[in-house]
């Protein structure tokens, strides 16, 4: 046998990424050499511990475990490789190479063992997947659960940054399952680890990102977050920037810690720490250190003992242990005399400060924006009112911002400062006339053009025009008003046949009403015919007959019982995945049996459909033939009663008309005798008689007086 064995294109795993080499086995161990990087990875042949082989993704994979707890993974191998590796482990290291596959069931509950520097998920003798601890970067806890987190691996495209698992609680007394979890996992991870005393401490700060009152604990190379639920480990090379910006209200400070890469709560990530304090808390301050130390460490920026406000300690230790400068305001000021502006940024208000060399806006969602990362910037009328305008900033990666519901006061000066810094703005060319627009309505309060306010005004003219053209009066006069009781009981009525007749009590009444022109017709708008609404569908006759069932419905029928007493308790979805898997696996001959009855189902189906489609079409014939009687003999009713209606209304037109040659044409006898009555009869029956009557003849009105 070969004292040693070479392999080229050989993966290696580390940290989630694979690193492409060459593996060499010897006598003395096992050496793998990285083809990018010219590392060399040397594993005595003493300290190999065990070896497996697997399958993997890229082929078959070896790994090596070491006696002092390494895990080392290679992955590339052929299948055929495995016989050489596993007779050369026993000839040079008496190590038995044993085959161990992965679980690829899916399932997400199983047991945690922690071997050496590996946690591993198992499904009972089957591993699923295994973590090297040695890349955890912070562990939490929760309810029954436990968060790891993971160091970002620059190398890889995707890296594995959380897992979560849910540990169940059990019923002995004194042990914390999650506890004990997390103490395996702290153990043997790669975690920030508090050791000696902090600095300083600063207790129940308010945090409004994340929100919460935090202890804030200073350590020498890491910041360290104390909740109630949460705890975060902050390293200083991970903040960006620092900025002091002072409240609208003058009575508090914002202290914004920026961090690249986040912290993280569950999916939430943190790019911004922001602590607010009130102008008016004092604190004093002593420092863990004697004065020699902090003089070395701090040269200057800090002693011992300090005291002042809280948020001047708080920026005053953080610029010196992060060591870089603390951002504050410019020389900008709003309308208000404040130097942020109060606007709204998605769904949240917030304040927006524009600083020498960027934007930032706090609080929610935190918003940092460079001058150099600009694109261009554009003012907007405001959506709703001329009262507000908005602010749109678009980058030169193409992310827009939209700051919106800032007082049109503030324009003057925002635009003034965007112009100072010689930003491109979007709508430059307009921006002289919209400014002087602004300043011509700065003290009106009317709103801005609305386009529906408008058409109901227009709407409402022509209603007003109908009106007037359909009134009495011309567009000289003035329109009477109607006073129940005084009008003319003489004044002939619109659709009197005899209204020329009428005649008045002399006081000059008629004379008014020949000068008012007739009244005109009101004009209809052509109204657009409504659409028909479609036709309901017609619902399922519950007469007609069933559709026939296939093959494999008619066999779950028959065997649905079956397969619940073999398997109790199953629920309705895997019963469902297990008959499917039991037809799956039914041979052709057991098929045709269930498709031949699904064959004989299918011919009586279509047997009684052609049943039910003849009774059908008679029962409908006969609804028709009795609808088409029915109309006719509405028909034939409604023809009787206009005929007797005419028949009625000529009748009453010869009576009518018979009465009045019998009032118009009398004898003389017998208005002599009939104007022999009392003079206020007479005069009263004159009265009623008005234009029907003709005035009487001189000879009558002479035998009336005798």
């Amino acid at each position: 046998m070969a004292d040693t064995l070479e392999f080229n294109e050989i993966y290696q795993e580390v940290k989630g990424s694979m690193n492409d080499g060459r593996l060499r086995l010897s006598r003395q161990g096992v050496i793998f050499k990285n083809s990018k990087t010219g590392k060399v990875d040397n594993i005595q042949a003493s300290e190999l511990a065990e070896g497996v082989w697997r399958r993997v993704a890229l082929g078959h994979g070896l790994k090596l475990l070491t006696k002092n707890g390494h895990v080392y993974k290679y992955d590339g191998f052929r299948e055929s490789e495995f016989d050489k590796l596993s007779d050369f482990f026993k000839a040079h290291y008496r190590l038995e190479l044993a085959e161990k596959d992965l679980c690829v069931k899916g399932w997400n509950w199983g047991t945690v063992r922690f071997g050496g520097q590996l946690l591993s998920f198992d499904i009972g003798e089957q591993p699923v997947f295994e973590i090297p601890l040695s890349n955890v970067s912070q562990c939490t806890t929760g309810k029954n659960e436990v968060t790891l987190e993971f160091h970002q691996n620059d190398d890889a495209e995707v890296s594995l940054m959380e897992v979560r698992f849910y540990v169940p609680p059990t019923q002995e007394d004194g042990v914390d399952p999650v506890e004990a979890f997390a103490q395996n996992v702290l153990s043997k991870a790669d975690v920030i680890q508090a050791t000696g005393d902090a600095i300083c401490i600063f207790r129940e700060l308010q945090c409004l990102t994340p929100r919460g009152r935090y202890d804030i604990r200073i350590y020498p190379t890491f910041l360290h977050l104390h909740g109630k639920t949460f705890d975060y480990k902050i390293p200083y090379t991970t903040v960006l920037r620092l900025f002091l910006l002072p409240h609208k209200d003058q009575r508090q400070m914002f202290f914004v810690i920026s961090l690249d890469p986040p912290i993280k709560q569950g999916q939430t990530r943190y790019h911004f720490l922001i602590l607010l304090f009130s102008k008016d808390e004092d604190i004093s301050l002593t420092l863990n250190m004697n004065e020699e130390e902090v003089e070395k460490r701090f040269e200057g920026r800090l002693t011992k003992n300090m005291s002042g406000s809280l948020y001047e300690m708080v920026s005053r230790v953080m610029k010196a242990l992060v060591n870089r400068k603390i951002t504050v305001p410019g020389n900008f000021q709003g309308h208000s005399g404040a130097q942020c502006i109060t606007c709204s940024y998605k769904a949240s208000s917030g304040l927006l400060y524009p600083l020498e060399r960027g934007f930032i806006y706090v609080h929610k969602p935190p918003v940092h924006i460079r001058f150099d990362e600009i694109s261009f910037v554009n003012f907007a009328r405001g959506t709703t009112t001329t009262r507000s305008f908005d602010f749109e900033i678009e980058t030169k990666q193409g992310t827009q911002y939209t700051f919106s519901s800032i007082e049109r006061e503030e324009y003057g000066k925002l635009f003034d400062f965007v112009n100072a810094k010689k930003l491109n703005i979007k709508n430059r060319g307009l921006k002289e006339g919209m400014k002087q627009s602004y300043d011509e309505y700065a003290d009106s309060d009317e709103d801005q053009h609305d386009a529906y306010l408008e058409r109901m005004k227009e709407e409402g003219k022509i209603r007003e025009e109908n009106a007037n053209d359909s009134s009495d009066g011309s567009g000289e006069e003035t329109d009477e008003s109607f006073n129940p009781g005084e009008e003319d009981d003489d004044v002939a009525e619109e659709f009197d046949s005899n209204a020329s007749a009428s005649s008045s009590s002399g006081d000059g009444d008629s004379d008014r009403d020949e000068k008012k022109p007739a009244k005109k017709a009101k004009i209809v708008k052509d109204r657009k015919p409504r659409k028909k609404q479609p036709e309901s569908k017609k619902g399922k006759d519950p007469n007609a007959p069933k559709r026939p069932m296939s093959a494999y419905m008619l066999w779950l029928n028959a065997n649905r019982e079956r397969i619940k007493s073999d398997h109790p308790g199953i629920s309705i979805t895997d019963l469902s995945k297990k008959a499917g898997e039991l037809w799956k696996a039914m041979s052709k001959e057991r098929k045709e049996e269930w498709d031949r009855k699904a064959e004989d189902a299918r011919r009586d189906y279509e047997k009684a459909m052609k049943e039910y489609s003849v009774g059908s079409k008679s029962e409908s014939s006969k609804a028709e033939r009795s609808k088409k009687k029915k109309k006719k003999q509405e028909k034939q009713m409604k023809g009787k009663a206009e005929k007797k209606g005419a028949s009625s209304k000529s009748l009453s037109s010869t009576k009518s008309s018979a009465k009045s040659m019998s009032e118009s044409f009398k004898s003389k006898e017998f208005v002599s005798s009939d104007e022999s009555s009392s003079g206020e009869s007479k005069k009263e029956d004159s009265e009623e008689e008005g234009a029907a009557s003709p005035p009487p003849s001189s000879e009558e009105s002479a035998s009336g007086s005798d």
